[in-house]
């Protein structure tokens, strides 16, 4: 029963989460634009769904088959996260840099080719790491099937080179993202005139910070223990929380008497 709820119920609730507050953003986008401008909200948009079919399509991982396709599922799961959902947080937040350019050319192909480089190395360690499946959980005549990693000698290097590819991306580049978050945050210049402009950059910030830490937690379980599928469970729950802080973040008025909401 606990392999259903983690492999099943917590990620298809966790990506239709991720589609609500997607309705959300276009909801409040239609009467503030004041913190994102349009294309800002349109990037938001992009990136919640983009999560919703990330978690959404974990169940997949283990129904469709044995060995190879939970680690083809695991692997194209993870380059869609770290190839390109993570770059275009990150461009998406420079993109609030002041100029008509937006941001820089040279930013966004370095935030997508680091994005998409190790998004192929951990496709590839996968290749060497996986060698078979297991049976997790049986309902009725159907089998729940999940990758065996690293059972070999090389288990340590493996988890290595395997953790460092996401501490680079998704983890590396959303803090990137939120490091610019709390730059702007500091050196706003109206907030005598939008009040809660810092407050709203804040919780921006902290669900940006909430996100990958919760990968990080997960990867140092994984690193100094064992590769228990629960401990997935973290970044589900991470994930959520910061969604829900960034969605709060977007919905807060500017300022104590917002005219945009006349």
């Amino acid at each position: 029963m606990q392999e259903m709820l983690v492999n099943l119920l917590v990620p298809i609730i966790t990506g239709i989460v991720y589609f609500v507050m997607a309705i959300e953003v276009i909801r409040v986008s239609r009467i503030r634009k004041f913190m994102f401008g349009e294309i800002g909200y349109q990037k938001l948009f992009a990136a919640f769904v983009m999560f919703g079919i990330y978690f959404i399509t974990r169940p997949l991982q283990n129904i469709i088959g044995p060995h190879p396709w939970p680690m083809i599922i695991n692997s194209a799961r993870q380059f869609f996260i770290m190839g390109i959902i993570a770059p275009s947080i990150f461009v998406g937040i420079l993109h609030w840099v002041p100029g008509k350019s937006g941001a820089p050319k040279s930013s966004v192909v370095a935030a997508y080719g680091i994005g998409i480089l190790m998004g192929i190395m951990f496709a590839l360690i996968n290749s060497i790491a996986v060698d078979g499946s297991k049976i997790i959980a049986t309902v009725g005549n159907i089998h729940l099937y999940d990758a065996t990693w690293f059972s070999g000698d090389s288990k340590i290097q493996l988890i290595m080179v395997h953790l460092i590819c996401q501490l680079v991306s998704p983890v590396g580049l959303i803090l990137l993202a939120a490091a610019f978050v709390r730059h702007r945050r500091h050196n706003y210049m109206l907030g005598h005139i939008y009040t809660k402009m810092k407050t709203k950059w804040r919780y921006l910030e902290t669900g940006l910070i909430i996100l990958p830490g919760s990968f990080l937690l997960s990867g140092f379980f994984a690193m100094f223990g064992r590769y228990y599928t629960y401990l997935w469970c973290i970044y589900f729950v991470g994930a959520i929380i910061a969604g829900f802080f960034v969605l709060y973040s977007i919905k807060l008025a500017p300022r104590e008497k917002p005219a945009d909401l006349i």
